[in-house]
């Protein structure tokens, strides 16, 4: 099918720009880099998604907007940082398309519920938005990886003495409506409660209408730093989450490509980087990198 490795193609990406940026001759009039598409489009087979994507020079990729640390849209920002954020630049810079430019990658917005809607009707062609594994929803959408493991925590009042779901039984815990979260919630003994979005159920716990958020670790140590001196993150892991990457039904070629691109940034340090520049900043550890599904 393919592939060069990963840095290569940002390095290609790179060399492109700065051709382009020279008045180099195979650039169209809309700023495009033909030659650099034209090869990238070149490692993938005929009729695969890849090739479609790579030829047309343009991805659309969904992503969360209010979960810092992952995936989040700064007001004063014109595109999205974050962890999903970065393990996505990687997938389209292995297609040749600058990931940096908001003209040819469209970071959309991407909620909890609609991330199986916007696959199927081909609003994005890939969802790196905290998007855990399941079996129910791979019966709807292609889902790959994990390219992260966390399990899911509790956030509450910076002086709350709650330490974890023991401490909550019965009692109110928010998270987001359309999330493996709610279920999870349930099952350990709380009462869950959906909001539409992470940022809502934050300010729900900061004004006390509820004691406590409860979704993936990692997303929780996101807001504790956010707002530090307010909130933290308490008790053991009680569920475990498997991240991936969701890509359309309609394009079962896409896993295997993901998983190659994913295993090259495993071997040659861009995913521990991409960690340590987003998520490392909470301080945590940069953890080892995940074991893939294989692709059936």
């Amino acid at each position: 099918m393919r592939m060069t490795r990963t840095k290569a193609a940002v390095a290609a990406i790179g060399l492109a720009l700065s051709l382009a940026a020279c008045g180099d001759a195979g650039s169209d009039s809309d700023g495009r880099d033909v030659q650099a598409e034209e090869n990238a489009a070149d490692k993938f087979e005929d009729g695969t998604r890849m090739k479609e994507l790579a030829e047309a020079g343009t991805i659309n990729v969904g992503v969360k907007y209010d979960q810092p640390g992952l995936g989040f849209m700064d007001a004063a920002a014109d595109m999205p940082s974050g962890f999903d954020v970065e393990i996505a630049k990687l997938l389209v810079a292995d297609l040749g398309i600058d990931p940096n430019d908001t003209s040819k990658v469209k970071y959309v917005e991407t909620v909890s519920d609609n991330r199986e809607p916007f696959l199927e009707n081909g609003k994005v062609d890939l969802v790196l938005a905290s998007y855990s594994i399941t079996d129910d929803r791979r019966k709807v959408v292609g889902q790959t990886g994990p390219y992260m493991v966390t399990g899911q925590q509790l956030l509450v009042p910076a002086d709350s003495n709650v330490e974890g779901p023991e401490d909550l039984q019965g009692k109110e815990v928010c998270s987001v409506t359309g999330s493996t979260s709610i279920d999870n919630i349930n099952a350990a003994g709380m009462k869950g409660v959906g909001f539409d979005s992470y940022s809502e159920c934050v300010e729900k716990v900061l004004d006390g209408t509820v004691e406590a958020m409860s979704t993936d670790g990692s997303i929780l140590m996101g807001y504790a730093a956010a707002n530090e001196g307010q909130l933290k993150v308490v008790g053991d892991e009680f569920s475990e989450e498997r991240i991936g990457v969701g890509y359309s039904k309609d394009s079962p070629e896409m896993c295997e490509w993901i998983n190659e691109v994913l295993t090259e940034s495993f071997e040659d340090g861009s995913w521990a980087e991409a960690f340590e520049v987003t998520l490392g900043k909470s301080g945590s550890e940069t953890p080892e990198p995940p074991v893939l599904d294989e692709c059936a």
